[in-house]
């Protein structure tokens, strides 16, 4: 029986440098081959899921945002925005709190021109989105997003932004004063839970494979959760099983040792199919 599994991006498919080790490719490969299902599984609003060599991976589909967006075949099949009154307070609110923010949406990023100089993810959305990168410069009514992230600088007033948004939203605060706002009652957990009940997979045949805070949910919502070796405490210890750093053929090893993939898969993304995502 085909099974179901779903991957974080960052830390799981890809390091810190956004490399995707050779074994990773070769073990999703492998996971196609026996027949199984890959979802890609990230906290990253859609529009900033770009890299050509991660989507000719041959994921069956994107959660996104969250599980704010989901994609099936290139094609959109649920996603749910802020409202206007919510964008232009979470504008307002973050302006007068002195804490830069990123807008995150399926097709555009919308980012503060101040507060990010030394922040290297900023300057990688705006060479990577392009055209899809914006500043902002208000809300004009034709900002769409998923989901937003901002960073505690010098001056943030964080305890206000907390307090303003902390009924709407879940707040995940990561290293380095990145905090994450995910509108409360969805998660990565509630995309899984979506999208296997749009496509009637039963949950205790799904794997879920992460290393952050915001993959807790996912972990614990599927039939069997998995730790990336490099993963933050709070994920190893909720997690069915550990595997090996990301560095460490992590991926690969977590797959053989649910049974998933043989110890002989090599070279078979030779025999890949061209079934892709597009961009």
């Amino acid at each position: 029986m085909s099974k179901t599994v779903f991957f974080d991006i960052d830390g799981t498919i890809w390091d810190d440098d956004m490399v995707i080790p050779e074994s990773t490719l070769e073990a999703v490969a492998a996971l196609k081959a026996n027949g199984h299902l890959a979802f890609i599984c990230t906290g990253r609003a859609r529009a900033s899921v770009r890299s050509e060599k991660l989507l000719n991976m041959g994921f069956d589909g994107i959660i996104a945002a969250c599980g704010n967006y989901i994609e099936m075949d290139g094609k959109v099949v649920y996603e749910n925005d802020l409202s206007a009154d919510m964008v232009q307070k979470v504008i307002r609110v973050l302006s007068e709190c002195k804490m830069p923010v990123v807008l995150e949406g399926s097709t555009d990023y919308w980012i503060d021109d101040e507060g990010f100089e030394n922040d290297p993810y900023v300057d990688y959305l705006f060479e990577s989105l392009g055209e899809h990168a914006h500043i902002i410069r208000g809300y004009d009514g034709e900002i769409r997003i998923n989901k937003f992230s901002a960073d505690v600088i010098d001056g943030t007033d964080y305890e206000r932004v907390k307090a303003e948004f902390a009924d709407d939203f879940l707040i995940l605060e990561h290293v380095e004063n990145v905090v994450e706002f995910v509108p409360k009652g969805t998660s990565k957990a509630t995309g899984i839970k979506w999208l296997c009940n749009h496509l009637d997979i039963p949950l205790d045949e799904t794997y879920a494979i992460g290393d952050s805070v915001n993959d807790l949910e996912m972990l614990e919502s599927v039939g069997h959760g998995i730790a990336m070796g490099n993963s933050m405490p709070p994920v190893k210890e909720i997690a069915e099983y550990v595997t090996s750093d990301i560095s460490d053929d992590g991926v690969k090893n977590a797959l053989k040792h649910y049974g998933l993939i043989s110890v002989s898969y090599t070279h078979l993304r030779d025999h890949e199919t061209s079934a892709h995502l597009v961009c």
